[in-house]
């Protein structure tokens, strides 16, 4: 399989970020710990997948971190826990980073994720593919391609997980210009690192016509640029028998109108 991700540069770029940009992750904390506050559990094993363990480890002190690697370090029914955190979006093998944490799970042990989805930055997307096609002919990978909510729940029910949920989130984030925005996913360690990049710095013409094309189409009244992040929180627990499950079709033994209280009328022939 041909790799998505070049995870030295990755790696390079994350070493180069600046904490305070880095609000998604803060926001997706502040989600995921409103989640776990709901579940009548204390996990005493957890574990979280993250590139940025400094602010993941703050969050959640008692948690160990592994690093989101394309095999994970985890020990195999170790935790109760499994975060993966904002990170999902740079495996070269989605299913294969699920599995492996479900498989680091306990029986009825709770996986969370958050990640960037498909939406993410698609006013960037669009303005710096038009520029480039504009100026040079041809278009190039510059940011990573992110999975639509609708998959990632078909997705969990691959990986093994039992109860699946996935559900979404949209940012409406504020840039003096489409460039403060591109500095901004630099400090943020998200600039690009796709494998099958480009390996010599994009024309200044292509980032000029970049920002010509989002300021026509995304300038605000107060002149800012707006760019959207869309955030997916992915839920899912490891099978155990305990577990509620559905029952099978015809094996209900009370009627609907009972339980409505409603009087029955069949359907006349």
């Amino acid at each position: 399989m041909t790799a998505l991700t070049d995870y030295d540069a990755l790696n390079r770029n994350r070493q180069r970020h600046q904490p305070e940009a880095l609000f998604l992750h803060r926001q997706a904390i502040a989600e995921l710990q409103d989640r776990l506050s709901m579940v009548n559990r204390t996990f005493r094993q957890p574990a979280i997948v993250s590139g940025f363990p400094v602010i993941w480890q703050t969050a959640f002190p008692k948690a160990e971190i592994f690093p989101d690697q394309d095999t994970l370090e985890v020990t195999p029914k170790s935790c109760d826990l499994v975060i993966h955190a904002m990170a999902l979006h740079w495996a070269n093998d989605l299913v294969g980073q699920l599995i492996q944490c479900r498989r680091a799970l306990q029986l009825d042990g709770l996986f969370l994720a958050a990640c960037f989805g498909g939406q993410t930055l698609i006013e960037l997307r669009a303005a710096l593919a038009e520029a480039e096609i504009e100026i040079t002919g041809g278009l190039s990978p510059r940011i990573a391609p992110m999975a639509e909510i609708r998959d990632l729940g078909g997705l969990l029910q691959r990986a093994g997980f039992a109860l699946p949920v996935a559900d979404s989130a949209r940012l409406t984030v504020t840039y003096r210009s489409a460039r403060h925005l591109m500095h901004e996913l630099r400090a943020m360690g998200e600039n690009n690192a796709l494998a099958n990049r480009l390996r010599h710095p994009t024309k200044a013409a292509v980032l000029r016509r970049t920002e010509e094309i989002y300021n026509a189409r995304h300038r605000r009244d107060d002149g800012t640029i707006a760019a959207t992040f869309e955030m997916i929180y992915l839920t899912g627990w490891a099978p155990d028998p305990s577990q509620p499950k559905p029952l099978r079709p015809g094996s209900a033994v009370t009627r609907l109108s009972a339980a409505l209280k409603t009087q029955e009328n069949p359907l006349k022939d």
